[in-house]
C-alpha cells in the first residue's frame, strides 16, 4: 500500500486501530487470482514476540482450501471515510479528495489444527463479547453439544503471522490551519456518520484550534428559529 508519509501510522498504533476494529477484508492468491473474504478477527500479541490473527472460514469457502497451501495473505482493515469537496476550503484551488482511516497487515498463514478450533472460537467470541460489557458474555457451552460438533467441524480455523504493518489516517495533515478547520466544520455538518466521525478526528488531531460542531451549528439554528419566531 502506498502510504504518503503525512498520512504514516507507527506501527503499534496500526495493531490498535486494526484490534479495536477486528474485522476486515481478508485475500489470499490462488494461482494468480485473488480471493477475499470480509472476515472477523482476533489479534494475538505476546511480549516480545510477532503479533497473529486468528480468523476462520467455512469449509466451503476456497480460502480454507489456499490456507492449507500456506502463502502470504493480505488483510485490510478499514475505518471511518468520507468525501471531501473542493468548495469547502479555505483556500482556492483545491481539488475533490477522500479522507479515511485504514491498515493493512501481511504475512504467512496456516491453518490451525482441528482439536484446536473450539479453543479458537472460544476466544473469539470472547473477544467481541467482551465489547458488550456489562452483559454477560455468550459462552459455547450455550449450545447443545451435537450442534457444536456439528458447528465447529463446518468451519477452518486460519492463523496469519503478522510481518508487515502498514497504517494511513488521511486526515488532511499536510494542510494549514485554515483548510483543516474548513474541512472539520464541513464534515461535522454532514448526515452521515462516516463523515462526522472523520471530523472528530480531525477535530482531535488538532484541538487548539476553534471548530464549530455540529451541535454548535444545530443550536445556532435552533436560536435563530426562536429569535424569528419573536421568542
Amino acid at each position: 500500500m502506498y502510504v504518503h508519509p503525512a498520512f504514516k501510522v507507527h506501527p503499534a498504533a496500526s495493531l490498535a486501530f486494526a484490534a479495536a476494529r477486528g474485522f476486515g477484508l481478508v485475500i489470499a492468491c490462488d494461482g494468480g487470482r485473488p480471493v477475499a473474504s470480509p472476515l472477523p478477527f482476533r489479534l494475538v500479541e505476546a511480549d516480545g514476540k510477532t503479533p497473529k490473527l486468528e480468523f476462520h472460514v467455512a469449509r466451503a469457502n476456497p480460502l480454507g482450501e489456499i490456507a492449507a497451501k500456506g502463502g502470504t495473505w493480505l488483510v485490510a482493515v478499514q475505518g471511518h471515510d468520507a468525501y471531501v469537496s473542493p468548495d469547502w476550503y479555505a483556500s482556492a484551488e483545491q481539488v475533490p479528495t477522500w479522507l479515511y482511516e485504514t491498515v493493512q497487515l501481511s504475512g504467512p498463514v496456516r491453518l490451525i489444527a482441528g482439536d484446536h478450533t473450539r479453543a479458537h472460537t472460544e476466544a473469539l467470541s470472547a473477544t467481541f463479547e467482551n465489547w458488550l460489557a456489562p452483559k454477560a458474555p455468550w459462552l459455547l457451552d450455550k449450545v447443545a453439544a451435537r450442534r457444536q460438533d456439528m458447528l465447529l467441524s463446518a468451519i477452518v480455523a486460519v492463523e496469519m503471522t503478522v510481518e508487515t504493518i502498514e497504517g494511513a489516517f488521511k486526515l488532511n495533515q499536510h494542510k494549514p490551519d485554515a483548510d483543516h478547520v474548513a474541512i472539520a466544520n464541513a464534515l461535522g455538518r454532514q448526515n452521515d456518520g462516516s463523515s462526522r466521525a472523520i471530523a472528530q478526528r480531525m477535530i482531535a488531531l488538532r484541538p487548539n484550534l476553534e471548530y464549530c460542531t455540529q451541535n454548535d451549528t444545530q443550536a445556532t439554528a435552533v436560536a435563530d428559529t426562536l429569535a424569528m419566531a419573536g421568542e
